[in-house]
């Protein structure tokens, strides 16, 4: 890339950055900048039986046992909260308003936001190649990682359930040792949060922070410092509110490190580092296609751009295994020279040709592209939004996280080994006078991505929210149909995804039914 260019191309991706930054502070972070502190109508006290994703038991990892209260260390550490209260700032107590609401909600917020800001597809190269970004150098440009959908979907999902597995194994440990929190022990420590139940050891915030500062800086290494930055404020809310000790709270980080190391060595080998796949193997893509009689699917970018984690499909997934998702993929789309897909491609253009403001308001609605958190995010936005209101257990938050998110993943991973099965084209390949309202995706048409997304969402959220069960059914239908209202997709994309998601988002609500919680 020449100097000049460069230059310019930076300064785009600053503006773009900075708006989606923006876009989604203002988006997640005004929103519930005012949210009561959490109160559950729940301890799910009993959630150290639940059963997890990867431990084999919830004391796989030893915590050992806590000093006694009436230990001089432990009066020292009681002392060090009634230190710090004796003179809060504005800004200690801000730090305390804001964790309250939830750690699960605000480090889900945080995965939300470092998405947004890494969703950026590289520039090209000055020899028309594009460059991919590298976990070993990631504030070399491109930046790593280019945080796209399938790859927002395996962070969501990692995240969670590492958060939900520690969270596991600290209720088992709270229930085990029974240390009482820090008001408990001596009357004269303010209580800045509401009162709860819970034994304090190990602190469930710290186990939470922990889980999270070691996931994240495996999926977004060039943020380390912001990532820190937002586990110190949280581990130091728990102090300032009188909710933790020190050894509380030393205890639940490790902890949630300790468990988080179990994910980050299976993300190390689901194959998601292979999934941008290689020359070779997108022209065998394109090849077998052909060899099948139908029109490959190929990039309308000037240059072409290879298709986007063209082997995701490979990746190993959380719910369902690879034989799975070879049985989820969908039958065959029409023929590109039917009259079944030239009657689709019409529907499409005549969309096109005729909006209206309802459907160009849904269309940009779930648009979800570049710079945003990406359709997983948009349900994990929605998911979080109705999760405030049925004040969930720290634990509860984690484990419903965990379900959306690794049914999120997996409709990711079945989604893109149906897409790259068949390499089916775009509409506006088949028609050029089909002028997309949201630009064209990077990768092939069959089946939709936010349709398999949203029906695997809408169907676990409809058995964790069961009231709401019509309008996530209402969401997911809506949020297929923007994607031909945009001129993205065809209608068999698009009723195809939906059936695939669903299956997956079964996967979600079997295990749901079995893991002890319900």
């Amino acid at each position: 890339m020449s100097m000049k260019r460069n230059n310019i191309f930076a300064g785009a991706c600053l503006v773009l950055i900075a708006a989606g930054i923006f876009a989604c502070n203002k988006d997640i972070n005004d929103r519930t900048a005012d949210l009561p502190a959490l109160q559950p109508a729940s301890a799910d006290e009993d959630a150290g039986t639940w059963k997890p994703i990867l431990l084999t038991s919830a004391d796989e990892f030893t915590v050992a046992a806590p000093i006694p209260t009436n230990a001089p260390d432990y009066v020292a550490q009681i002392n060090e909260i009634k230190a710090t209260q004796a003179n809060l700032s504005d800004e200690e107590k801000e730090i305390v308003k804001y964790w309250s609401a939830g750690g699960v909600l605000r480090w889900n917020e945080i995965l939300r936001e470092l998405v947004a800001k890494h969703n950026l597809p590289p520039y090209q190269n000055d020899d028309g190649t594009y460059p991919i970004p590298s976990a070993a150098n990631p504030l070399a440009y491109p930046l790593f990682p280019f945080a796209n959908p399938p790859y927002a979907s395996r962070a969501y999902a990692y995240v969670s359930a590492a958060q939900y597995d520690a969270l596991v194994a600290a209720y088992h440990y709270k229930a085990l040792y029974n240390r009482k929190s820090p008001y408990n022990v001596d009357s004269s420590v303010q209580v800045l949060i509401p009162r709860n139940t819970l034994p304090s050891y190990p602190s469930e915030d710290a186990v939470i922070a922990g889980a999270a500062v070691e996931m994240l800086k495996l999926l977004f290494p060039g943020d380390q410092d912001y990532i820190q930055m937002k586990a110190e404020q949280h581990k130091r809310s728990r102090i300032v509110a009188g909710a933790n000790v020190r050894s509380d709270i030393d205890a639940g980080e490790a902890l949630g490190r300790a468990v988080a190391q179990k994910f980050v060595a299976r993300a190390r080998t689901d194959r998601a580092g292979a999934a941008v796949g290689n020359p070779e193997m997108w022209k065998k893509l394109e090849d077998d296609c052909i060899a099948r009689g139908e029109e490959p699917w190929y990039s309308l970018e000037t240059p072409r751009r290879p298709p986007m984690l063209p082997a995701f499909g490979k990746v190993k997934g959380f719910l369902c295994d690879s034989l799975t998702v070879i049985a989820f993929r969908a039958d065959p789309p029409p023929s590109v020279t039917s009259g079944k897909m030239k009657e689709e491609t019409q529907e499409v253009y005549d969309f096109i040709a005729n909006p209206t403001r309802e459907r160009t308001k849904i269309v940009h609605y779930w648009a979800d592209g570049v710079g945003t958190s990406t359709p997983p995010g948009h349900w994990d936005a929605i998911a979080a939004e109705d999760f405030i209101g049925k004040n969930y257990s720290e634990v509860r938050w984690a484990r419903n996280f965990a379900l959306l998110n690794m049914s999120l993943m997996d409709a990711a991973i079945c989604c893109w080994d149906t897409k790259n099965f068949y390499f089916n084209p775009r509409p506006s390949q088949l028609n050029p006078a089909i002028k997309t309202l949201t630009g064209v995706p990077n990768f092939p048409s069959y089946i939709s991505g936010h349709s398999t997304f949203s029906g695997a969402a809408a169907t676990i959220l409809s058995h964790l929210v069961p009231e709401r069960a019509a309008a996530y059914e209402e969401m997911a239908n809506e949020a297929s149909l923007s994607r031909m209202y945009g001129g993205i997709h065809y209608r068999s994309d698009c009723s195809a995804g939906l059936s695939v998601g669903r299956k997956v988002g079964n996967m979600a609500v079997d295990r749901a039914k079995t893991d002890g919680a319900d």
